[in-house]
């Protein structure tokens, strides 16, 4: 399994603001940190048993992260860097991180220090046609009733991917590396 890290902090790089709604209502975030049962509320959780366990173990109380926001799809558009997997298609997900703790959500440096960490120890996984990426973006926090007011932070976008003949052996793996990436994230986080 493939792991690699990058940070991207610029100017027209994307960025996450929590509290977020799409523009026409109907996804929104959702702090399963407080409210675990909103779980339900996400469909890609619902359409996808292990993105919901992941998703409840990253919020589980007592745990340093909490998770922001999060996709699931199963593509044939593979890029030149992946074609190493020789697979024709793709499964793929992402879940934007955050830490719980308010101070350790604004340094770089815990972020950076855990995304080499998980790198690290995701690349001693066995070969497998998987991948993990994880992209340290910026982040803006709003106080709740304060919408028009913002604290500039950090967050972590982790991109699993599980490469196959056909959508169901890439599910397969990007279970697995989904799996590999939870247990990683429970070791590494302090």
């Amino acid at each position: 399994m493939q792991a690699d890290s990058s940070v991207e902090l610029g100017r027209e790089d994307p960025a996450l603001e929590i509290p977020w709604k799409s523009d026409d209502g109907s996804h929104r975030y959702y702090d399963l940190k407080h409210n675990p049962e909103l779980v339900l509320q996400i469909p890609e959780a619902t359409n996808n048993a292990e993105l919901s366990a992941f998703l409840s173990r990253m919020n589980a109380a007592g745990f340093p992260m909490q998770s922001a926001k999060c996709d699931a799809w199963f593509t044939d558009e593979i890029s030149a860097e992946e074609e190493i997997f020789g697979e024709p298609g793709k499964f793929v997900s992402y879940v934007d991180l955050v830490f719980a703790d308010d101070q350790r959500r604004l340094l770089l440096e815990d972020h950076e220090e855990l995304a080499r960490g998980l790198c690290a120890l995701l690349q001693r996984a066995p070969e497998m046609a998987a991948s993990v990426e994880l992209v340290i973006r910026r982040c803006y926090f709003h106080p709740e009733g304060k919408p028009d007011d913002s604290i500039d932070g950090f967050c972590i976008t982790a991109y699993v991917s599980g490469f196959g003949e056909d959508e169901g052996e890439a599910r397969k793996r990007w279970a697995i590396a989904l799996a590999l990436l939870q247990n990683a994230l429970v070791q590494k986080v302090r």
